[in-house]
């Protein structure tokens, strides 16, 4: 009984360890201060990103960082124009409610940083 113990227990504690590993490979960094999302890069100002309000020209900033949705919008899962109200404006809190109260899924978060410009200047 005991052996069947420590080999089920050695089993599941190399079980563990193998996730953590797995987890810190495939998961993305979390955007937050320090990481390449919030480096230094190129400012931009408001008035700057309500000139790219338009369908191929779609800009928004999420939490201080300008993102470029041009590419992204014809694949965005709801039709385009959930999107295209937001372009050339700040939208933090549209990407984080939807504008329905409800939260992006973490894959949405995980596909800003290869749209992202640089940050948004404060005013």
């Amino acid at each position: 009984m005991m052996r069947k113990l420590f080999i089920v227990s050695t089993l599941l504690f190399w079980i563990a360890v193998a996730g953590f590993w797995a987890a810190d490979v495939w998961l993305p960094e979390p955007m937050g201060e320090g990481t390449s999302a919030t480096a230094a890069g190129k400012h931009y100002t408001l008035a700057e990103l309500a000139g790219h309000d338009q369908a191929d020209d779609c800009w928004m900033a999420i939490d201080g960082v300008v993102y470029d949705f041009s590419a992204y919008l014809p694949q965005h899962p709801a039709a385009p124009a959930v999107m295209l109200a937001w372009c050339g404006k700040e939208a933090s809190q549209a990407f984080h409610t939807k504008t329905k109260g409800r939260p992006h899924s973490n894959y949405a978060s995980q596909l800003l940083p290869q749209y992202r410009l640089g940050l948004l200047r404060g005013e």
